[in-house]
């Protein structure tokens, strides 16, 4: 808000903090009981067909419709002032403590064929759509749901779904989009691989490498079964502290063994650098193996919403973070109608 009262002042408004703050939160009510309205065409085929309708555009050749999804935490006043106190009555009752930190969940939908690169090769999206809440997982899922929808869901020749190992994510895929491919970002695939490697033989050594790099040609062949018994293999030879360690991931790559797809990705992105890709190839060659998109967004939310020595309410929060989502997706004018774009307007 202090910033917002800098920006008034260049242009010869006299503001208070107290009064942009009060004003954001009003807005961010107004913001949240629309979006409710607007989730609520969900529950009936006319509404769906309704939003569809609304983002349909000229018909396009078949396309790839991206799901990634994530979370990340906020810092509530959680018993404000009593805090040490309901620590206590919780511990004596065996009880979880409270705590101050809570998941926020966040989507993100786009189109394949909406992905590309600048000059440095670095990914870029040009179109996309957000979803942002604190208030649950089935909350996030029906704003996801919607905004895929107005993304040309009904369209789509596929929906891929990329994300993390969560397992609280795969769930709500699964019940929302049961008929989605689903992949297991790469990266953190790795990530649990080099893990084991270096709890074997530490951080960074060459025997480290010297394991995990055949384990790591596995994955992205797809061969989980492989992957797994390389674990279960070196399980076998460690103390029973690292087998818990080991077990656990184990158990990860049991839990995603057909989230493992990535041989046909970078197949096609072979094809392309050698100059043979067939069409297909050159389509496949721009699926993302990772959940960058989205682990992005989480951090541009945060930027906003986890600075140094700040708390929320969770009414504060989640007004905040739905005008937040409104104007990322474009849709100002859903809030203020005088801000509709002259092209929008004219329809």
């Amino acid at each position: 808000s202090e910033q917002a009262v800098a920006v008034a002042n260049r242009f010869g408004l006299e503001l208070s903090r107290c009064f942009i703050h009060r004003e954001a939160h009003r807005q961010g009510l107004k913001a949240e009981k629309v979006r409710q309205a607007d989730l609520g065409r969900l529950d009936s085929w006319e509404g769906i067909q309704g939003l569809a309708s609304e983002n349909g555009g000229p018909r396009s050749a078949p396309f790839t419709l991206i799901l990634e999804i994530d979370a990340w935490n906020i810092r509530e006043r959680d018993d404000w002032g009593r805090t040490a106190k309901a620590r206590q009555e919780a511990l004596s009752r065996g009880q979880p403590t409270p705590s101050k930190w809570h998941w926020v969940y966040v989507g993100t939908v786009f189109r394949l064929d909406h992905r590309g690169q600048t000059a440095g090769e670095r990914a870029l999206i040009s179109q996309r759509a957000y979803a942002c809440t604190r208030l649950g997982i089935g909350e996030l899922m029906r704003q996801v749901h919607r905004e895929a929808i107005a993304c040309g869901l009904g369209k789509a020749r596929d929906v891929l779904v990329i994300a993390d190992g969560a397992v609280w994510i795969w769930n709500a895929v699964q019940a929302r989009f049961p008929e989605a491919r689903c992949r297991l970002d790469l990266y953190h695939a790795d990530e649990h691989l080099w893990a084991v490697a270096n709890e074997l033989y530490g951080k960074g050594t060459p025997e480290a490498r010297q394991w995990v790099e055949p384990v790591l040609k596995l994955l992205r062949q797809d061969d989980a079964q492989a992957v797994i018994r390389s674990l279960e293999d070196i399980e076998t030879t460690v103390g029973s502290k690292l087998q818990k360690k080991i077990r656990t991931q184990v158990n990860y790559f049991e839990d995603h063994k057909n989230h493992l797809n990535y041989r046909e990705i970078l197949r096609a992105r072979q094809a392309v650098e050698k100059g043979t890709a067939t069409h297909t190839q050159k389509i496949k060659a721009n699926e993302p193996l990772g959940s960058g998109a989205i682990e992005s967004i989480c951090r541009q939310y945060q930027c906003r919403f986890k600075r140094t020595g700040q708390f929320w309410s969770n009414a504060g929060d989640e007004a905040l973070l739905c005008l937040e989502t409104f104007w990322r997706n474009h849709r100002w004018h859903d809030l203020f109608p005088h801000a509709k774009p002259s092209s929008l307007a004219n329809n």
